[in-house]
């Protein structure tokens, strides 16, 4: 059922080397001009970089990076390099995995297993999805729910907000219910526009068995992110029964029909921001999420709100915003569902690299904020999930920062942690295809990460 993708090396990386990428980054004012014109990308003050409250406190993007062409590895490196070879071979990892560490002070590659090969990296997407959010949008940029009035119709429009309550409803509820009374009518009619989006559509690599539980039917409209076929309509319903126990009555079924522009504004809802669900979906790894905001990004960028134009805004925000190297690189959502995704172990680690760079904290500080954490419960690196809790990872507890990633015949891990020596290093594992437990070939990777903390020896 999965393809199997060939290596492809594109690139240098020996222990050691200094990586020959993001020569773009280096030019500040030519990639931003650049990225404006290719995506009609608004130019905000996000883009200026300040530590992060994860960053200040680690002390992550504090030093300068070195500009010589290699440097011989310390001894500390030299024995991580020696347990990373002899560990990626473990059985349970299979034949198909890659990796790559690098030092964020240094800007070297350390250690390099296939690095280059492109595989299905599952949630690991959600990086690329979020880098580019955060860029397009802005850390700051919040979403809005309104409700309007006209020809008897409450009509209750989406704005991209995944993360909308019953209580939030309530609250537009209880606004409208005021400005019906105050106008001497007792019952209307209720309706939804989510236009913003399209019709939801099976991006490349998704199979219907994914709705609704692995991830709903992308609507600009959702409720309590509840995992329905029609998350707009049952939006809708959960109003309708909210204006019915305020003691207005509705008439009929709440249909879809899109608002007029005639229609009087009757109450708004605005998001948290933009940064507290970057948060929030890279700590849980909601698939929804990602999938809102990738068509978000898409509408932020003047592209429609689509699979492919999304995708293709992330590809070029990589590029042209950071240099990221794009080589063997495809992707086909936004969640990393698409089993047709492939991103390499050394892309992902350029991605995580960025977030060690004090000039971009401000803007993507959240999703080095929101990266979970070894052992910590609630994310997808706890306990209820089984994470770091053998004999050899149980050391790295609460050192690790790492982004999950699980599908059937793949699962990765990328991520950051202070090695033996002190220095802050990045880290990307990807396998696909291997016939162990996966609750095995979690523990597999995480010994992984445990070793380039240098905890397990």
């Amino acid at each position: 059922m999965n393809d199997i993708v060939a290596e492809t090396p594109v690139h240098s990386f020996a222990p050691g080397g200094r990586r020959r990428h993001r020569k773009a980054k280096q030019s500040g004012t030519g990639v931003r001009r650049a990225i404006v014109l290719a995506l009609a990308l608004p130019v905000t003050s996000a883009a200026l970089a300040g530590p992060s409250a994860f960053a200040a406190e680690k002390g992550i993007g504090t030093t300068a990076k070195d500009t010589t062409a290699g440097r011989t590895l310390d001894a500390d490196d030299q024995q991580l390099v020696v347990n990373l070879e002899a560990r990626v071979a473990d059985p349970r990892l299979g034949s198909e995995v890659s990796g790559v560490v690098l030092d964020s002070e240094s800007d070297t590659t350390l250690w390099d297993h296939n690095g280059a090969t492109a595989l299905m990296p599952a949630s690991n997407t959600k990086l690329a999805t979020a880098t580019a959010a955060l860029t397009v949008l802005g850390p700051n940029h919040t979403f809005t729910t309104k409700v309007v009035y006209g020809n008897g119709t409450l009509t209750v429009v989406g704005g991209g907000d995944r993360t909308l309550t019953s209580a939030d409803l309530a609250e537009l509820a209880k606004t409208a219910v005021a400005g019906l009374k105050a106008a001497g009518l007792t019952s209307v009619k209720v309706a939804v526009d989510d236009s913003l989006f399209g019709a939801p559509t099976l991006a490349n690599g998704w199979n219907t068995g994914y709705y609704p539980d692995s991830v709903a039917p992308v609507r600009a409209l959702v409720v309590d992110g509840h995992g329905v076929q029609d998350t707009s309509i049952d939006a809708g319903q959960v109003f309708a029964q909210q204006l019915t126990a305020a003691g207005v009555t509705v008439d009929g079924a709440v249909t879809r029909a899109e608002a007029s522009p005639s229609d009087v504004p009757v109450a708004r809802h605005r998001s948290a921001a933009l940064s507290a669900i970057v948060h929030k979906m890279i700590k849980v790894s909601d698939n929804n999420i990602a999938e809102t905001l990738l068509r978000m990004t898409a509408l932020g960028a003047g592209r429609p709100a689509t699979f492919e134009d999304g995708t293709d805004v992330v590809r070029k925000v990589l590029s042209l915003r950071y240099g990221v190297s794009l080589d063997n690189f495809e992707i086909h959502d936004g969640s990393g569902l698409s089993r047709a995704n492939r991103i390499p172990a050394a892309t992902l680690a350029e991605i995580l690299e960025l977030l060690t760079e004090s000039r971009y904290s401000a803007t993507l500080g959240s999703i080095l904020d929101g990266l979970p954490v070894s052992g910590e419960a609630g994310s997808t690196l706890g306990p209820e999930w089984g994470r770091f809790d053998d004999v050899n990872s149980r050391c790295a507890v609460g050192k690790v920062h790492a982004k999950t990633g699980t599908l059937t015949g793949a699962i990765a891990l990328s991520g950051l942690t202070q090695g033996k020596d002190g220095k802050w290093k990045v880290f990307s594992f990807i396998e696909n295809n291997s016939t162990a437990n996966p609750n095995d070939i979690k523990d597999a990777m995480d010994g992984l990460a445990a070793t380039v903390n240098g905890c397990w020896a």
